[in-house]
């Protein structure tokens, strides 16, 4: 895990500190790239809405936490959750250590359609971690409740593509979803830049089923119902 000593949390502090300081040489991180089993997708981080989720995602992301971790959750037309390096929904701690990541909610970014990445928490206040989450469609019940902190800018088609992936009665991949690598950029990653950025993506109600019972319920890590926090 990261973070786990106090040198730790205050040299990982005094990083998010330089990291946010916008010179040349420490502007923030604005993207990260996924590259995973089912292919490459990159969020663009709303750095300037989140920066203290951003930089947790990024930072983890440039210390290869994510590294070879599962989407342990795909509920379809719902959302795919990731980013629990024990691959049970149980685990995972932000960079700045547990209980360290604050909620950063805004009105001005809310869950209007796929694509929306957001932090996943136990269901309490300022319980975030590692664990993210990409909406399928739109999910407004979730608003004011996680962190946005990004979007999907490329690779739209494969986060969609994991998103019909079967499951079992509790959500989780018959085959594994790995993620191969994750890193963070300045700019997006040269390797997209002759691809389309992916364009914003609706569900329409006349083309969607009404959600489930089983789909409405809030994301959270899975330890929240054994009354364990991450």
């Amino acid at each position: 895990m990261v973070a786990t000593t106090t040198s730790d949390r205050i040299q990982n502090e005094n990083d998010y500190s330089a990291a946010t300081t916008t010179t040349a040489d420490t502007s923030p991180w604005t993207h990260v790239l996924f590259e995973t089993s089912t292919g490459i997708f990159c969020i663009e981080l709303y750095y300037k809405h989140a920066p203290r989720t951003c930089y947790n995602l990024a930072a983890l992301a440039h210390a290869g936490y994510y590294d070879s971790t599962m989407f342990h959750r795909i509920v379809r037309d719902f959302m795919i959750q990731g980013g629990d390096p024990t691959g049970t929904g149980r685990g995972g701690e932000s960079i700045f250590g547990k209980g360290k990541l604050e909620d950063e909610i805004t009105r001005n970014l809310k869950h209007t359609g796929a694509g929306v990445v957001a932090m996943a928490n136990s269901g309490q206040p300022n319980s975030n971690g590692s664990q993210f989450y990409i909406t399928l469609q739109p999910t407004p019940w979730l608003d004011g409740k996680h962190s946005i902190f990004g979007r999907i800018s490329h690779g739209m088609g494969v986060i969609q593509r994991m998103g019909m992936v079967a499951t079992d009665a509790n959500d989780r991949p018959l085959q594994p979803v790995t993620i191969h690598s994750a890193r963070p950029f300045r700019g997006v990653p040269p390797s997209l830049l002759q691809l389309p950025p992916t364009g914003a993506i609706r569900s329409s109600a006349s083309n969607n089923t009404a959600l489930s019972s089983s789909n409405t319920k809030r994301i959270a890590n899975e330890d929240d119902e054994n009354d364990n926090e991450e």
